[in-house]
């Protein structure tokens, strides 16, 4: 029998940076092609994050070097504000580093994991570290940095640390080599990209592919995104552990008072109800607060009606710049596009965006294509698992004049893109591919589809079905003599007046046909 005393010899503190690297496919680095185009994600959210928070018009330089079959080199450039050197080791050389976990604001990143995951990859499959290159302005020096993580400390390891001349005026640029395997196709890079700039009409891509093929997606908008602003907690989004840590972490003087100044849309008024509710003293000290009687707060915050969060914390594309996006990439013959007004799920304040583009040069005989978005980044993967598929699958698309089979995609020429702006997506894993499946957002995408849906059911039958309807006049029209000259022998009328009678019934109904979209009876 082995004693305790043995197995305790084998006991050990794990990092977070030890665990990620035994599981990595929690991250997203599980496949060779994902790999790669996780690699280009993260330092693409990270680039227009900085720029966007800094008032700069995001200009992204993207390069994949090929050097062999199984291994590249990701170049991501930027113009953004640059990093401050005794920034640049954390940020890229420590997982769980970053200063957007805390703050209930719109933005791509949350955990602080991403461009540090990327990092760990490249070090466990290629043993080489990350270079990078900063500047914060004109008359600052650039830095140079070539930086691995130290996997039992999680903190950074520098390998080269200098200053360089660089000819940008301020921005950031990393380049790593990494195990990957390019391939076009739905879940690319290369779709990643243009995806990106559908959702990100300000910013401009220019992207050098394996082959040295390069693209470029020029801006359509030449404004700046509305800039979301933080908010606090909403109480309806607060769970047990979460209120008592922030009762112990509290400033405020009494729970009325913490009410107050903690959370988002608690008035004086509200704060008193809540304690009264709970049958506490509005003026006690928060940290003497025990558990029993926080949980009669969390009890009574659940009996309390409060406002709804302030929803200035988000930045929606909008529908009428998401309708120019749209129009850029895709040669079609309708887009229309809706931005739902502000919705709320547990307390965190959300907006359902959704745009269709139909016909024109869209292939015919496939299933629709889905572009799922989260504050403006794609989402490739794990759409079976996503709540904007299943709302998607949900809908039924046969009266906007679709064809569908069952609870599938419909089909036809058809894009549908959905787009999640949320203060906290609440994405299924680490790996950030599928938003949870929670009821306020499917029924909200539900109807932002069923009213764009509206409105491609008008136009199909305006254009689509009046075409088809048109088509039989012209066939009609064809046996308009033979069948005159057939009904001269069986009536007392000449076949020249039966055709003009025809041709009459045919243009009243291809009149009618153009006004109302249908042929009148």
């Amino acid at each position: 029998m082995i004693k305790a005393e043995e197995l305790a010899k084998k006991q050990r503190e794990i990092s977070i940076a030890e665990f990620f690297t035994k599981n990595r496919h929690l991250l997203g680095f599980d496949k060779p092609t994902r790999a790669l185009l996780m690699a280009v994600k993260e330092a693409c959210d990270n680039s227009l994050d900085a720029c966007d928070e800094t008032n700069v018009l995001p200009e992204i330089y993207i390069e994949l070097k090929k050097i062999s079959e199984e291994r590249f080199v990701v170049v991501v450039e930027d113009n953004g504000p640059g990093i401050l050197k005794q920034q640049i080791p954390n940020i890229f050389g420590k997982l769980l580093y970053g200063s957007k976990f805390h703050t209930l604001i719109q933005n791509r990143g949350q955990q602080g994991i991403g461009i540090s995951a990327v990092v760990l990859y490249s070090q466990l499959t290629t043993g080489k570290p990350i270079k990078v290159i900063s500047k914060i302005s004109a008359n600052k020096p650039a830095y140079y940095y070539e930086i691995q993580i130290d996997t039992q400390k999680n903190e950074p390891k520098i390998l080269r640390e200098e200053q360089r001349e660089w000819k940008r005026e301020h921005g950031t640029r990393v380049e790593v080599e990494l195990d990957g395997k390019y391939q076009k196709g739905r879940q690319s890079v290369d779709e990643y990209i243009k995806e990106t700039a559908i959702a990100n009409p300000h910013a401009e891509f220019i992207y050098i592919d394996p082959n040295k093929e390069k693209v470029v997606y020029k801006r359509v908008l030449n404004e700046f995104p509305k800039k979301p602003k933080e908010i606090r907690p909403h109480p309806y989004g607060i769970e047990f552990g979460t209120l008592l840590w922030m009762l112990g972490k509290t400033s405020a003087r009494s729970v009325q008072a913490f009410f107050i100044n903690d959370f988002s849309s608690v008035g004086a008024g509200t704060a008193k109800e809540i304690c009264e509710r709970a049958k506490l003293n509005s003026g006690k000290k928060p940290r003497q607060i025990n558990h029993q009687e926080a949980e009669a707060l969390l009890k009574a915050i659940k009996e309390t009606k409060i406002r709804a969060p302030p929803t200035d914390c988000l930045s929606p594309i909008t529908a009428e710049v998401l309708e120019k996006s749209l129009k850029k990439e895709f040669n079609a013959d309708f887009y229309t596009t809706v931005s739902r007004s502000p919705s709320v799920y547990r307390g965190f304040p959300f907006i359902i965006e959704v745009g269709l583009v139909y016909n024109g040069e869209l292939p015919k005989e496939e299933t629709a294509k889905l572009l799922r978005f989260a504050n403006r980044v794609p989402l490739l993967f794990q759409q079976g698992a996503c709540a904007i598929n299943e709302a998607v699958l949900d809908t039924n698309w046969k009266p906007y004049g679709m064809q569908q089979s069952g609870q599938n995609l419909p089909v036809g020429p058809l894009v549908i893109l959905v787009h999640l702006c949320s203060v906290w997506p609440p994405f299924t894993s680490e790996a950030k591919d599928a938003l949870a499946h929670y009821d306020e957002i499917i029924k909200e995408i539900k109807l932002a589809l069923q009213e764009a849906g509206r409105e491609l059911g008008l136009w199909i039958r305006k254009n689509i079905k009046a075409k088809e309807q048109q088509d039989r006049v012209n066939l009609f029209e064809k046996y308009i003599p033979e069948l005159a000259n057939s009904l001269e022998n069986l009536t007392n009328k000449k076949s020249n007046k039966i055709q003009d009678d025809l041709n009459k019934i045919l243009k009243k109904g291809l009149k009618d046909l153009m006004e109302n979209g249908e042929t009148k009876k």
